[in-house]
């Protein structure tokens, strides 16, 4: 931990205010999300399909506006949608522990997903903007305080529901109404390098028709199919085994207390050894031979804790894949925007890869039903491979025909 924190005093203050941020954000999102289902079903007595209703329209109203969030943090400045973003949160948090009525409830969860996608790109995009050519190494550090607030928002909301759920919700809307004020007071204005006074339109059009970029999104849309299997494949496999719900949280835990300790040693010796397209593309192939050790074990029925045992595999492989792919992945989106359209490019990459979450999902689901039926055990891992190997050859060949900014590994660990 010495080295991240020597590391993050070696940046200027406003890149460090936006790395504390980022850590807000996750504590108090963490703090309330975890738990939100349960008090829908068990305290507002909604039904289960309203509860979906509501979680996916939280997710929709942030994946499908990225794109929005990014062009106005282009044109209006990042200070402005990071602290209107956190105020919004504050506004929708606060709301789930007010009321239980489904109308308000849906205002809060629309209200709640476009926060995030008004700070997200704006923040990243400031954040690139600010760390200059030491985008990587700020990115690095910025995935500290992110696992470090996925690390403790889940603990803290534990801790706080036991005074009620609506403590829990005041308490991450206060979370963000710091982060408001905060950002206010510390955080200086900021626009890209040549902020964009042409038709919105014609920014799209520049952004989707970069065929370079476009290509690199999708190339990496598999990363964010397989991260998220986390939260989804990976739980289902742990209460298939008998691990229960204290076997899924101890694989967060290992997750998130693997990447704050191990994100910037690992990020340096990287950099000093490969260029970002090698970097990337290492840590997706890594991500897909995760799943490998879980198609191994599919067939085999072992006790619980030799049963467990793939699963922390495939998580431990999972994260360092992530950890190495991450900061050189968020680096090369800011150079291939240029200096005009950082937000927008950020925009348009979240948009894609919450289509991309949303693929994988549903893929991932229907193979696993499929599986069960026809006695393929290891059906959806091989298939999860197969994803981030081929991810990991569309980033070289991507790199290989010179489409990807190249900074080699001297420039990268300057």
């Amino acid at each position: 931990m010495s080295g991240t924190l020597r590391e993050f005093r070696s940046f200027d203050r406003p890149i460090q205010l936006l790395q504390i941020n980022q850590a807000g954000i996750n504590l108090g999102f963490y703090l309330l999300m975890p738990y939100l289902a349960q008090h829908l079903s068990a305290s507002a007595g909604l039904a289960a399909w309203a509860i979906g209703l509501l979680l996916g329209l939280r997710n929709l109203s942030q994946q499908g506006m990225f794109l929005i969030g990014g062009t106005l943090a282009d044109r209006l400045g990042y200070k402005p949608m990071i602290m209107l973003g956190c105020a919004l949160r504050t506004v929708g948090f606060a709301m789930f522990g007010l009321t239980t009525s489904l109308p308000m409830l849906i205002v809060a969860a629309a209200v709640t997903g476009f926060a995030g996608a008004l700070f997200n790109p704006a923040a990243r995009a400031y954040l690139a903007v600010a760390a200059g050519e030491r985008k990587v190494a700020a990115f690095a550090v910025f995935n500290v305080f992110y696992q470090g607030g996925i690390l403790l928002g889940p603990l803290a909301g534990i801790a706080l529901l036991n005074s009620g759920f609506t403590t829990v919700c005041l308490a991450a809307a206060g979370i963000f109404a710091v982060l408001t004020v905060l950002q206010g007071l510390c955080l200086p204005a900021r626009r890209g390098p040549a902020p964009s006074d042409r038709p919105v339109l014609r920014d799209w059009r520049q952004a989707f028709g970069d065929r370079a970029f476009v290509s690199f999104a999708a190339a990496m849309i598999a990363s964010y199919a397989l991260s998220y299997q986390m939260y989804l494949a990976l739980p289902l496999e742990v209460q298939r085994v008998g691990g229960g719900q204290a076997g899924v949280m101890a694989l967060y835990a290992v997750s998130a207390l693997l990447g704050i300790a191990g994100q910037v040693r690992l990020t340096a010796w990287c950099s000093a050894r490969w260029t970002r397209g090698q970097a990337i593309a290492r840590g997706l192939a890594l991500m897909g031979v995760a799943f490998l050790p879980l198609a191994a074990m599919a067939d085999l029925s072992p006790p619980v804790v030799w049963a467990m045992a793939p699963v922390v595999a495939c998580t431990l492989l999972i994260t360092v894949g992530s950890l190495i792919a991450f900061p050189f992945e968020m680096a090369t989106i800011a150079d291939m925007a240029g200096d005009r359209l950082i937000g927008t490019y950020y925009g348009l990459y979240n948009l894609l890869s919450g289509v991309g979450i949303l693929a994988g999902n549903v893929l991932a689901g229907t193979t696993m039903d499929v599986a069960r039926a026809y006695g393929l055990a290891w059906l959806p891992w091989a298939l999860l491979t197969v994803a981030g190997l081929l991810s990991a050859a569309a980033i070289t060949r991507l790199e290989r025909r010179e489409r990807l900014p190249r900074v080699g590994p001297v420039t990268a660990a300057a």
